[in-house]
């Protein structure tokens, strides 16, 4: 089980990738059109650089929902592959048999 405050950090920034989705996508806009004058195109990333850095979509990472492992991650399942062969092994996921040879 990951620590709780590494979970709540998860979540936090979350919130703020969503708080901040659509300034960041029009700043971004403004800062990669090439037909908008330099200056113009500075102070987009200026105020872009403003914003809070866990704003940033590319500062997530994914966690498992039951344990919050960050690592081994399936993204369908939304589940570590631990986490995914225990559910497994209790006959709670339909159609699913542990393999052991």
């Amino acid at each position: 089980m990951a620590k709780k405050s590494m979970i709540e950090r998860e979540k936090k920034r979350e919130k703020l990738v969503a708080q901040y989705a659509a300034k960041r996508a029009a700043l971004k806009e403004i800062a990669n059109d090439e037909a908008l004058p330099m200056e113009e195109r500075f102070k987009a990333r200026l105020k872009l650089a403003k914003l809070p850095r866990n704003s940033s979509a590319t500062r997530l990472h994914n966690r498992c929902q039951l344990t919050g492992r960050p690592r081994a991650y399936y993204r369908k399942l939304k589940m570590s592959r631990i986490a995914l062969r225990d559910l497994a092994s209790e006959g709670k996921i339909p159609g699913m048999v542990k393999s052991s040879w």
